[in-house]
């Protein structure tokens, strides 16, 4: 399985309304550059903790990558964000190489597609022609306790 790294300012993020993980329009992008690589990386500030950030791959044979929340709750103090699973498909040609899989926010606008997180694959992957893969992140996307 993927290891899920949570970016720092997502946290600055939420803590000052950037998101509302319930309603807020969760997407995956996709990079094969590793996120400390990047010219102003991800990693390094919550002011590079968008998505203009992230040199992603071309989309074009690639379906839908729009993720459904499943359930945004609150028990005990601890919240939990869990989406479906989504099948991305290669259509038309190739999609990739790519080794990190990102979830954004489409929604805001200040800053515009703010980052929350990205899953490492430990290897690119390219998909040919009709070929799928799953995004599937278990139990909950994430937990704030």
């Amino acid at each position: 399985m993927a290891t899920f790294t949570k970016l720092n300012g997502f946290v600055e993020h939420l803590a000052e309304g950037v998101h509302n993980l319930g309603t807020g329009a969760l997407t995956l992008a996709l990079s094969n550059t590793e996120p400390g690589s990047e010219a102003s990386p991800p990693t390094a500030s919550t002011a590079n903790c968008i998505l203009a950030n992230v040199t992603q791959i071309s989309y074009t044979n690639c379906s839908a990558r729009a993720l459904t929340t499943a359930s945004s709750l609150q028990t005990g103090g601890t919240y939990a964000l869990s989406v479906n699973d989504l099948t991305l498909t290669a259509s038309g040609g190739t999609v990739g190489p790519f080794r990190y899989v990102y979830v954004y926010n489409d929604t805001p606008t200040s800053p515009a597609d703010p980052l929350i997180g990205y899953f490492d694959y430990g290897s690119s992957i390219t998909l040919a022609d009709t070929e799928t893969f799953l995004f599937d992140v278990g139990a909950n996307l994430l937990t704030v306790a």
